[in-house]
């Protein structure tokens, strides 16, 4: 496993790491898969965890064996219906919306001069950060748009590593995802899970909550 003092960035998920945007996520996903008729389950909601918006409007109509009824156009038209749901829930957010000690641990990262960026299959990312009032924490979002594949598909945090100018082994990746952290990993970066050990397995380290997540308690279970 890689040193502590190798590491020189960190690059976060933003849904169920920095905030619980992934309710708002599953509110409007759960819209949509009323809407085409697909039962909304708790495997379904799983299975979305870090997917992107195509690739989770697919998985909601597979689910629900509805995939051959909507052709491009058709599924353009409820991904965009799903974004614009979506975006009038985040417009609520607050920094008060900041999941428990995330705040302070991207405090310390900056202090402690470490690089940061943003890697969030959510073209919305920049608009989040920005009502959480965490701009200042971070050099870098990665446009998911820019890349040819998302999570579990590594570029995204190859992305977020050379973002902030940083080899992806001198970086840690926070993921709350079972694709996330094979995004991880298969990025060659060094892996924290948060959340499920059991769905995170995969994970080098692994805290069951944001809350547990500091410099100190990282630092003592690398070294």
């Amino acid at each position: 496993m890689v040193a502590f003092e190798d590491i020189e960035g960190f690059a976060f998920d933003m849904d169920g790491v920095l905030a619980d945007t992934a309710r708002f996520h599953a509110i409007a996903w759960h819209q949509i898969a009323d809407e085409v008729g697909t039962v909304w389950d708790d495997e379904l909601a799983e299975a979305l965890k870090g997917i992107d918006r195509m690739g989770s409007l697919k998985l909601i109509l597979e689910h629900g064996n509805v995939a051959e009824k909507y052709d491009a156009a058709a599924r353009d038209a409820l991904a965009t219906k799903k974004n614009d749901n979506y975006r009038n829930l985040i417009a609520t957010l607050t920094p008060a919306d900041a999941l428990p000690g995330m705040l302070d641990f991207l405090e310390s990262l900056q202090t402690a001069g470490y690089k940061m960026s943003i890697a969030s299959a959510s073209k919305n990312a920049p608009f989040i950060v920005e009502r959480l009032g965490m701009q200042k924490y971070f050099d870098a979002i990665v446009d998911p748009a820019s890349l040819s594949a998302g999570k579990p598909d590594p570029a995204i945090f190859i992305a977020a590593a050379a973002a902030i100018e940083l080899a992806p082994e001198k970086v840690i990746g926070l993921e709350d995802s079972a694709a996330g952290i094979k995004s991880i990993n298969a990025a060659g970066e060094l892996s924290i899970g948060i959340g499920d050990s059991k769905v995170l397995h995969e994970a080098d380290l692994n805290f069951a909550t944001t809350a547990d997540v500091t410099l100190a308690r990282i630092k003592a279970t690398l070294d």
